[in-house]
């Protein structure tokens, strides 16, 4: 399956707990003033990849504790990205994803996109919500700005409400 992405970082540890490999999905509807990807914008930008290519990466790296889905918005690629996931989760591996949606608006779009509830069910942690450079801090781990929610997706899919994890 082809993903149209930005880059992937290897062994990355600022995008979630752990050796990670970052994917940079390409294309991102936010356009968040602030942005700190802003490359990762336009949908005809990056280039295209074959997961295969990715999850051998993953295959490839014994160090890694997960993968992180960003962008851009890995929502916009869902199938591609759930491919991802499900390699992930095959390896032992947790999954992080980020958006810019928050899980509310992914659970809507997901009433039409069932790729997009399949890639929620194999992720971890969400950390969702547009980037707000208003309330930017570097205080939060692995958040940008204060709106921002560190989600966990199986009890907040469970409990049929969002269900922020502590700390």
């Amino acid at each position: 399956m082809i993903i149209r992405i930005a880059g992937i970082e290897n062994d990355s540890i600022v995008d979630g707990p752990g050796f990670r490999l970052a994917v940079f999905t390409q294309g991102c509807p936010h356009r968040c003033p602030g942005c700190h990807n802003p490359k990762t914008h336009p949908f005809d930008g990056g280039k295209e990849v074959d997961t295969d290519r990715i999850i051998q990466m993953m295959e490839d790296n014994p160090l890694l504790d997960g993968i992180t889905l960003t962008g851009g918005d890995p929502f916009c690629q869902p199938k591609a990205c759930l491919c991802l996931a499900q390699a992930a989760k095959k390896l032992g591996l947790n999954v992080w994803a980020y958006s810019g949606w928050t899980f509310e608006e992914l659970m809507e779009k997901a009433e039409t996109d069932k790729d997009i509830l399949e890639l929620l069910s194999n992720t971890d942690v969400l950390i969702d919500g547009p980037f707000i450079l208003a309330e930017r801090t570097l205080e939060l781990r692995f958040r940008g700005s204060r709106n921002q929610r560190q989600i966990d997706c199986k009890k907040s899919l469970s409990e049929g409400r969002a269900v922020e994890l502590a700390g």
